[in-house]
């Protein structure tokens, strides 16, 4: 009877979450799409024009922490609750900076909506809480799809609000946003806690931070998870500009990036099943060598279908690589120190998340497309060496 509870409570959240997703990550492509033409509008100074973007980035990084530490303390829903009432206050306040033409109010709201986006990373792992060993990537693989959904509601919502309030551009947007996370509210009422992330004695003494990060299996998971979210956001960030750089044009750029998003969810119906047979491992390993032939795709050329088939590879290696490093990292970690390890998980790979999306445009401009591409290589070989030392030892 107990595992049958313990069953309909897995299954009961993995719903939960996989709708909470769909309307979570909805916001950050409303951001992204529109956060640089505000900027334009907003900005005196060009160089500050996709600050916006950078900030919900930096928001997101810096939102892991206090996130994780009231998770610990109060459990997930709360968390969960303060997150999506910031996300509603950040839509709220992004578009009174849009109303009254003011670009640093605009900007507190985007950073106000990259605390919500950590709330909404960490779902992934809040999947995994009631899941038994042999569901847990299927968990996590399953609420990724939420993100499936997501890519086609975030930019239709801006297409449908765009110009939804007369002589005020792109305003309308981020009310549907605060709108996004109102509803995933009361989504997420629906969500079944488990007990506050607390220890008992019976547990283990909780590592320290540095215990944590000199742990080899918890290393192994960072590390994957940072360098295949790093690249791909480093890649992704230069390729609209690249491709138009390179003669093709704006529709064209965004249809690449269309179907990189698609590539980097779609397969999430199937990741679990594969890391289920294969392993978690292979299926990370996997993931970095696919970013490897997206670089190699890229490397041949500037033709449309080099961009494209670059950008579809780059998506497919994010989702084997990041949700294989995502299953990894939580069996690298007690159930006492879930909260501590996941939140410094997320910091470290949402913090170089934002100095990729702050430093991938500079680095085109000055050494150009090539050069971003070639810098996948050793970024991969650093991970995928100990990774496939580990495979062979389990062998």
């Amino acid at each position: 009877m107990a595992h049958t509870t313990q069953d309909n409570l897995f299954r009961h959240n993995l719903i939960v979450l996989t709708v909470a997703q769909a309307l979570g990550a909805a916001s950050p492509p409303i951001i992204v799409s529109l956060g640089g033409l505000i900027g334009q509008q907003l900005s005196d100074n060009p160089a500050l024009t996709t600050l916006p973007v950078s900030l919900f980035n930096l928001g997101l990084a810096l939102g892991t922490l206090p996130s994780a530490f009231i998770m610990r303390r109060y459990g997930r829903q709360s968390a969960y609750f303060i997150g999506a009432l910031l996300a509603i206050l950040g839509g709220l306040v992004a578009f009174t900076g849009i109303l009254n033409h003011s670009f640093v109010i605009f900007c507190i709201g985007t950073m106000l909506a990259g605390y919500y986006a950590a709330n909404v990373q960490s779902y992934r792992f809040a999947a995994t809480d009631a899941a038994s060993d042999a569901q847990r990537a299927k968990a996590i693989s399953w609420v990724m799809v939420g993100g499936l959904f997501a890519a086609i509601i975030g930019p239709q919502t801006v297409i449908w609000t765009r110009n939804s309030i007369t002589d005020v551009p792109f305003a309308g947007s981020f009310l549907a946003q605060a709108g996004l996370a109102l509803l995933a509210i009361l989504v997420l009422t629906r969500l079944r806690s488990t007990p506050p992330m607390q220890v008992t004695a019976s547990d283990a003494p909780m590592r320290s931070v540095g215990q944590l990060l000199r742990s080899p299996r918890f290393a192994l998971a960072l590390g994957s998870g940072l360098v295949t979210y790093g690249l791909m956001v480093f890649v992704m960030t230069a390729a609209p500009v690249a491709m138009v750089g390179h003669g093709h044009g704006v529709d064209h750029a965004a249809l690449g990036i269309q179907w990189h998003v698609l590539a980097m969810f779609l397969p999430s119906l199937v990741t679990g099943r594969l890391m289920a047979r294969f392993g978690t491992e292979r299926i990370t390993a996997a993931g970095l060598v696919i970013i490897g032939l997206s670089a190699i795709a890229a490397l041949g050329g500037f033709g449309l279908m080099n961009f494209y088939l670059s950008l579809i590879l780059l998506g497919v290696g994010w989702n084997f690589g990041f949700i294989g490093a995502t299953a990894m990292l939580t069996a690298s970690h007690t159930q006492a120190e879930r909260a501590r390890a996941q939140g410094l998980n997320d910091f470290v790979i949402f913090g170089t998340v934002a100095l990729a999306s702050f430093f991938s445009g500079a680095l085109l401009q000055a050494s150009g497309w090539e050069v971003i591409n070639w810098m996948i290589f050793p970024a991969i070989a650093l991970v995928l060496a100990p990774l496939v030392w580990s495979i062979g030892r389990k062998a």
